[in-house]
Formats: C-alpha cells, sequence, structure tokens
C-alpha cells in the first residue's frame, strides 16, 4: 500500500438481501463503517437494519431504485460513504456506473471501467479471449443461422444469471427465441442485445475464481462446477470441481493459466470469475468473466480460507497480494434455496415468511471445523416481493470429502423450518441424495436426466400427511380447549357417553387433495378410527407426540391464519383448514384460468372469442425478473378476457374464462352486455 491509496473508513454496498449483509459483515470485521440502500418493499429488510446508516431509494423496481446511480452515489456522499462495494447484479457491472463513483471522488471496490467494459459485451469478450490465447465457441449470426448449427443458445450479451437465454432445437422457434431473449436482456439489464453460439448438450459448467491486485499479480483462487443449472440458473456449486477431480491431470493448471491469461489481457484487478464449458474429455472453453463477486463465492471462501470481501476491500485501497495462491482443502457444496415450485415448473412464489431456522455454525464466515454456514437476506417475516430475485438464502457446507458435505446440507435442508412460501427445498434434498449426484455424474442435463418429478418429490407420503393432518387437528383441538372460557380442562369434543367421532378437514397445499380427519375423546384418551396402529402419546397446541408401528415420533404445528405447518425432522406438511361454510362469491366460474404468481402482464396473445387448443400460449407475465408463458389449460373458446399488457395481477386473479359449452358462452355474453348496459 502507497501513501496514495485511498483509505476506506465507510462503505456503502449498492444492493441488497444477502449479498449487503455478506458484504457489511466482512467490512464491520475490518472497522469500517457501513451504509445500506433500500427500496420501498425493503425498508424493514435485514440488510437495512443491520448497516450503521440506510438511505431510501424512492420507488420499488429495480428500474426505480437499485439501478440508479446517480441517486446511489447521493446516498453515498449524504451518508458519508467514501467507497462503494457493487455486490453482484443490479450495477455491479456496469462501465457507467463505476466510472462515476470514480469521477465523484468515491472509491470504487470492483475493477477499472475498462476491464468492466472490455468483459461487458460476450461478443468483443471473446475477440479479447482469442487473442489472449484462450479457447472459446465461435458467435453465430442469428439472421445466419441454417439447420446444421443447431442445437443453439441465444445469450444475452450485457449480463448473466440465466437472463435472456434460450436453447434453439428447430429453426422454426429462432425468431420468437431470439425475441423472447431479447425483451428479457433489456428488462434485466438494459441491453437488448443477443447473440448465438454452438450449445454443447451435456456440458459442464466450470469456473476459476481470480484475484488480482494494482501491482500486476493474478491469483487463481480455486475452481468450482455450477453444473446444476435450472433456466440456466445456478441451483447447486461446489468446490473443488468433480469433474476435474475425476479427470485430474494437468487439467486444473491449464484452466488456472487461462484464467489468468484472461485477467492479464484486460488488467484485471479485484475479485473476479473467468467461466468455461467443459466436457468429459477435458476440453474447456471460455464463456464469459464475471467483473464482480459471484453468488456462489463462499464455497471458494470455505474450501480456501479465503476472504475474498476482505480482498476486494483490501485491493481498492491498494494492498498487494501477499504470499502463495491459496490451496483447497476438503469440499464444500453450496445450495440456493429459493421461493419457487420446481413441481410447477419453477414457478416463483411471493409472499410472507412467517419463519424460517436453519441449523447453522455460522453465517457469513467461515468455519473452522466441518459444518454450515447460511448467507441470508431474510428473517422471520419477511416478505418475499415480486419486485426482486426469489431466492431466500445460500446453504453452504464444507467437510472433509464430498460425500461427507452432501450428507450434512441435506440434513440441515430437511430439519429446516421454512413457514412461507413453497420453496425449492425437497428438490434441493433429493438432489443432494441422489445416487447420480453422489457419483459425481452432474453435467448441464442432470435435471432433465433424472426427471423433475422425481427430483421435486415430497418427502411426505399419503400416509405421513394423513399422520401430520391428524396431528393438525388434534393441535387445533387443544389449543380450543387452552383458550376456552369455560370447562377448559375438558378435551374437546369430549363427551361422558360414547358419541360419533369429531370430522375435522384440510387442504393439502401441496397437492390440493383434501383430507378427513376423525377423532374421539373417551375416557382412556384419543381413538383415531381411521388409524387403529397409532397411539396418541402427549397433545399440546403447539406439539403431538404420536407412535406409529411402535416408532414415536413428535410433530410440531404451526399456525397463520388458515395456514398450519406441520413438521417433525425431515419432513414438513402445509395445510390448509378448509372452513365449514364456504363463500359463494369466493368461486370462481368454471374453465376460469387464474394466475399463478403476482406479475405484470408483457404481451397478450389472444381476443375474445378465439378457439385455443390445450397448451397454446396465451399471454405472458414477467415476475422477478424472468418470462413466464401461460398455457391454456384445456381446449375451447376464449369466453372471457381480463387482462392486457402492463396490467400488474396478484396470485388467483383471473385471467380468461375457457369453455366449450354454448350456454357458458351465452351467458357470459349475456353479464357483459348487461354490465356495459
Amino acid at each position: 500500500m502507497t501513501d496514495s491509496a485511498p483509505q476506506i473508513t465507510s462503505v456503502l454496498v449498492a444492493n441488497r438481501g444477502e449479498i449487503a449483509c455478506r458484504v457489511f459483515t466482512t467490512a464491520r470485521a475490518m472497522g469500517m463503517r457501513t451504509v445500506a440502500v433500500f427500496s420501498d418493499p425493503d425498508e424493514h429488510a435485514p440488510h437495512t437494519r443491520l448497516a450503521d446508516a440506510a438511505v431510501r431509494l424512492p420507488g420499488t423496481t429495480s428500474a426505480q431504485t437499485y439501478l440508479q446511480g446517480e441517486a446511489i452515489i447521493a446516498a453515498a456522499r449524504s451518508a458519508g460513504a467514501d467507497a462503494i462495494h457493487p455486490g453482484y447484479g443490479f450495477l455491479s457491472e456496469n462501465t457507467e456506473f463505476a466510472q462515476k463513483v470514480i469521477d465523484a471522488g468515491l472509491t470504487w471496490v470492483g475493477p477499472s471501467p475498462a476491464a468492466i467494459s472490455a468483459m461487458g459485451s460476450k461478443v468483443n469478450a471473446k475477440k479479447l479471449m482469442v487473442d489472449a490465447g484462450v479457447p472459446v465457441l465461435g458467435d453465430l449470426d442469428p439472421a445466419a443461422v441454417s439447420a446444421d448449427d443447431l442445437p443453439l443458445l441465444i445469450k444475452a450479451s450485457a449480463g448473466g444469471g440465466g437472463r435472456g437465454m434460450r436453447i434453439v432445437r428447430t429453426l422454426d422457434e429462432l425468431a420468437d427465441a431470439v425475441a423472447a431473449a431479447a425483451r428479457e436482456a433489456e428488462s434485466a439489464f438494459g441491453d437488448p442485445t443477443v447473440f448465438c453460439e454452438p450449445y454443447i448438450e451435456r456440458g459442464h459448467h466450470i469456473e476459476v475464481q481470480i484475484l488480482a491486485d494494482t501491482h500486476g499479480a493474478v491469483w487463481a483462487v480455486g475452481e468450482r462446477e455450477c453444473s446444476i443449472q435450472r433456466r440456466h440458473q445456478k441451483v447447486v456449486e461446489e468446490a473443488p470441481a468433480p469433474l476435474v477431480e475425476r479427470i485430474g491431470g494437468d487439467l486444473r493448471a491449464r484452466l488456472f493459466d487461462a484464467a489468468r491469461s484472461a485477467a492479464s489481457a484486460i488488467d484485471y484487478t479485484g475479485a473476479g470469475t473467468v467461466e468455461f464449458l467443459a466436457d468429459e474429455s477435458g476440453r474447456f472453453f471460455f464463456l464469459e468473466t464475471n467483473t464482480r463477486l459471484q453468488v456462489e463465492h463462499p464455497v471458494t471462501e470455505l474450501t480456501t480460507g479465503t476472504d475474498l470481501v476482505e480482498w476486494q476491500l483490501r485491493v481498492a485501497m491498494g494492498e498487494r497480494l501477499d504470499g502463495a495462491e491459496p490451496v483447497a482443502t476438503g469440499h464444500a457444496i453450496e445450495v440456493r434455496l429459493y421461493a419457487e415450485d420446481p413441481a410447477a415448473d419453477w414457478q416463483p412464489q411471493s409472499g410472507t415468511v412467517h419463519a424460517i431456522r436453519i441449523d447453522a455454525d455460522t453465517e457469513f464466515g467461515p468455519l473452522s471445523r466441518p459444518g454450515i454456514r447460511v448467507d441470508a437476506g431474510i428473517v422471520d417475516g419477511s416478505e418475499v416481493s415480486t419486485f426482486y430475485d426469489p431466492m431466500l438464502a445460500k446453504v453452504i457446507a464444507w467437510a472433509p470429502n464430498r460425500r461427507r458435505a452432501a450428507a450434512m446440507l441435506a440434513r440441515a435442508l430437511a430439519d429446516a423450518t421454512i413457514h412461507g412460501p413453497i420453496t425449492n427445498r425437497d428438490m434441493l434434498v433429493n438432489t443432494l441424495r441422489s445416487e447420480q449426484f453422489l457419483a459425481g455424474d452432474t453435467d448441464t442435463g442432470f435435471i432433465d436426466e433424472i426427471g423433475l418429478d422425481v427430483l421435486s418429490a415430497l418427502p411426505a407420503s399419503e400416509g405421513d400427511i394423513c399422520v401430520a393432518a391428524t396431528v393438525a387437528a388434534l393441535a387445533d383441538s387443544a389449543a380450543a380447549r387452552r383458550d376456552a372460557v369455560v370447562q377448559r380442562g375438558l378435551p374437546s369434543g369430549w363427551r361422558n357417553l360414547a358419541s360419533g367421532p369429531r370430522v375435522r378437514r384440510f387442504t393439502d397445499v401441496r397437492s390440493g387433495g383434501e383430507i378427513d380427519v376423525r377423532y374421539r375423546h373417551g375416557r382412556t384418551g384419543v381413538t383415531l378410527p381411521d388409524l387403529p396402529d397409532t397411539t396418541v402419546i402427549a397433545v399440546a397446541p403447539g406439539s403431538v407426540t404420536l407412535e406409529v408401528d411402535g416408532v414415536r415420533r413428535e410433530w410440531t404445528v404451526s399456525g397463520y391464519d388458515d395456514l398450519l405447518f406441520v413438521d417433525r425432522p425431515g419432513m414438513s406438511v402445509t395445510l390448509r383448514r378448509v372452513p365449514r361454510f364456504v363463500d359463494p362469491s369466493a368461486i370462481a366460474r368454471p374453465g376460469s384460468l387464474l394466475a399463478p404468481m403476482p406479475g405484470a402482464v408483457i404481451r397478450v396473445a389472444v381476443a375474445e372469442g378465439d378457439r385455443v387448443s390445450a397448451g397454446q400460449p396465451l399471454l405472458w407475465l414477467e415476475a422477478m425478473k424472468m418470462e413466464h408463458t401461460i398455457a391454456a389449460p384445456a381446449d375451447g373458446v376464449v369466453t372471457s378476457l381480463s387482462v392486457e399488457p402492463g396490467r400488474q395481477l396478484s396470485v388467483g386473479d383471473v385471467l380468461a374464462v375457457i369453455t366449450d359449452d354454448e350456454n357458458d358462452r351465452t351467458d357470459v355474453a349475456a353479464e357483459q352486455k348487461e354490465k356495459v348496459g
């Protein structure tokens, strides 16, 4: 460090959620003050409360808030920050923003604007890599693609994270895929430019973490494998890479050399990632350089003992990389816990996270022994907004070997308390426990090969759900007696003389099926007519202990309005109480197509009176920075259409009514005429 090097005393993180909390953790440990920025939906978010100071960015969407560079720089000045850390996403790879930060006299915690610009366009980046001797896949002009070029991958030139990506297998789908990719790229990155490259069906996504100082030193800090992906977004990441471990030889050395060459070619500084696509023969090709911290950086931190955020801040202050490159020990696996339903085509979810508890040995920090690390940006009561990415947390295990890391991580997830929107938790646990994963066979076709139906299968069997519903009914009964005004000591439904059993009805939220529970309180305790092999041991409002076929287990019950979460180690069942009487106005008209997620309508492809076929696209929604297609559930006629482009939808809003019954069509038309009149 030289006398002229900047000294960071207070850092603003131009981001939100877990990455903002992650940077704050290291910055505070280094003695720095921290400043958060927050949108209106994030006013009470954990990152807002964790910082020493917070500045509001008025608005709700990313475009109104976290993408407003001038407002963020103004926030840094008003709060007295002398440095800005961009995190990942948003403005982290925006050349103009980086330059404005520097021009404002603030320290930019990241590579130079010139380096960001060089890698910002993937088309330009490939040309630079060719000159640097790094192997690349050739680009294809979408307008000149022929059948011989298929399959191919459309990619956004200005960004990553799966936004703007489409696989094209036939020429007739090319035009629509290019248009959709461009729209998604424009929405996510403000740049609709897309390009094509050959698509390798069963490749391995390998990336090398790099660190470079301002004095010319470049480190390759281990490699990661991130091949298990959904919609081109990573779901499971690990270090070291199973492919590299399996092939061995000089593959790791060649990857490290290529990554160092890529960094040196653009005079890179700070932390970054050079991503490659590799095959089983050990060939690899440059994909892109992410000029920022990666979501999956914790697996590298745990295996190498390197705090990457600390080095970002130290390099920004002019310090040199000292000593030798860190060497990886043990194995780390990270999973991304998303508010989404894999079984429903990865449908994003939103709403309140009533409770979340994941047994962890550390948060955002190192591990001195095998254990679990959690990086989360939510707490009990947090709202999963429709405006931002639906990732709830990253859960990471580090252990001496891969199988132990997988076992520890699966157990931590399976036992976690997650009361709120549907998540991909079960899919992650099934993945970590699958033999194919444990064998290290984790290429980009992993999910398709095993099958999403298998990976997203619920751990609870039909019998387990019946037992959980019984637990819910007994806990409800105990709660009713606890809150009773008179005869509180008697169990609910107790009769001096024998009588029929009490009946409670629940809906299983995941399957939609209804369960009737029958139970009877008597002199000898509770009897369950439908579960003769089950003995009730203890009942309380929040917990029930049952013995089933000689095996005793305690279940906990947590209620939030009409929702009940029934948990035991390794299993969670979500139930909804069925009311005895249903409000007729809450019943949708037969044939109604309801919004499966909150979002904004982008396009509508049909009009009232159109005949449609099952599976035909009707309209497109944008939700959580991704584009989703809503298709016709059955053949029929669109007798009513309730949406138009730009409309913001909530879950359950009626989109259209589709019917093939002439009388229904006449009734709907008469209704509409009456409303107009």
